[in-house]
């Protein structure tokens, strides 16, 4: 791990409609950490991450992805050095699974018309479909696959332009406990296989956090809750306080566990 800045969201402010979505947003992500973005449902986490996708612009404040801010950057060309997960990714065409991955390279849903991988681009298919447990897989419909070989698939496809930076929207979403479990332990993985990776993990549920998660921030209604080492974030007072609801925390094994606690 280095002090290197991956990501940095400065005083971030968001309006849509006329609405305040956001308000004064401050985090700093640097190379090898991996965040968890937990809060209520419409606390802001999705806005939050499309920032740090350069999908969104803040209405106030900075933001400065790999070192490039938004509003003066080309935006296609940042996002190619992103990587994103999002578990409702669909094809409108039956693509194998080998193709979904290779329209990491392009950043599209479907393959571009006339487009060619080169070899390199195919060697790094190759090699990540081997670390993430996809090989004999690689002709399978998208259609036909399980939801954790489709997770797979998708870090694979995140994975394919050699990104310092990946973002899992809710990535546990549709797997059943042994898919979720399966999918986790992938997602150690990758932080052991990539040290300096750096990972933002959006999630409701902290059963759904991998052992290797360091840091988090908590979102409520728009605002900072509380941000920072994990173990100092995710306890029984900060997730109860975000939550609004009496919530116990524990700790155990490396990973995190959380029940509704008796008021009073």
């Amino acid at each position: 791990m280095t002090d290197r800045e991956i990501l940095r969201l400065e005083s971030v402010g968001f309006v849509r409609e006329s609405r305040q979505i956001l308000s004064d947003i401050t985090m700093t992500v640097r190379a090898g950490e991996r965040w968890a973005l937990i809060g209520p449902n419409g606390a802001g986490k999705s806005t939050v991450l499309s920032m740090c996708g350069a999908v969104a612009h803040p209405t106030r404040g900075t933001v400065h992805v790999l070192g490039r801010k938004l509003g003066r950057v080309d935006i296609r060309e940042l996002r190619e050095s992103i990587g994103h997960v999002n578990p409702r990714h669909s094809p409108g065409s039956p693509l194998t699974l080998r193709q979904v991955i290779l329209t990491g390279a392009t950043g599209t849903t479907e393959l571009m018309s006339r487009w060619v991988p080169d070899a390199l681009i195919q060697a790094r298919a190759d090699e990540l479909i081997e670390m993430l447990g996809l090989a004999g897989l690689e002709a399978a419909a998208w259609p036909t696959m399980s939801q954790g070989e489709r997770g797979r698939a998708l870090i694979a496809r995140a994975l394919l332009p050699d990104p310092p930076l990946l973002l899992l929207d809710e990535p546990s979403t549709g797997l059943d406990v042994a898919a979720r479990e399966q999918f986790l332990a992938t997602i150690d993985a990758l932080h052991r296989a990539r040290p300096d990776l750096a990972t933002i993990l959006v999630t409701h549920h902290l059963e759904e956090l991998p052992a290797t998660t360091t840091h988090a921030i908590l979102i409520k209604a728009g605002r900072v809750h509380a941000a920072g080492a994990a173990h100092e974030v995710l306890t029984t007072e900060m997730v109860s306080g975000c939550f609004d609801h009496p919530i116990e925390i524990e700790h155990r094994s490396g990973r995190w566990q959380a029940r509704a606690a008796a008021r009073g």
